[in-house]
């Protein structure tokens, strides 16, 4: 298994048929570095294909997601980075409302 100790999002799109060495640039760009046990999360413009980068401390994964149905909720406009708690990345994978959910899972409203 694959340790993530922090999950961080980037809230610009990308394009994705960026390749591996395109995404890890754009990693050092946003985030200053790409750090061991980290992982980075790119989504496209539309929504419906994300791309996750990271990086295990020997080396680096490049993980796909694509949606046959619905969207992502992307924070859209927006420049820098966000960093997700655990259940706020599962949420965001499902396609939920990931940032309606605070620490502990509670939902509430902004």
């Amino acid at each position: 298994m694959i340790r993530v100790e922090a999950l961080w999002l980037s809230v610009e799109a990308l394009d994705m048929r960026a390749g591996m060495e395109s995404i890890l640039a754009r990693v050092v760009q946003i985030f200053g570095a790409a750090q061991p046990h980290h992982a980075y999360l790119f989504a496209n413009r539309r929504g419906t294909r994300m791309k996750v980068l990271v990086h295990d401390g020997q080396g680096i994964w490049l993980a796909t997601r694509r949606l046959h149905q619905g969207r992502l909720f992307w924070r859209q406009g927006e420049r820098g980075q966000v960093e997700l708690t655990r259940a706020q990345f599962e949420a965001l994978i499902l396609g939920l409302r990931w940032e309606h959910l605070a620490d502990g899972g509670v939902i509430h409203t902004l």
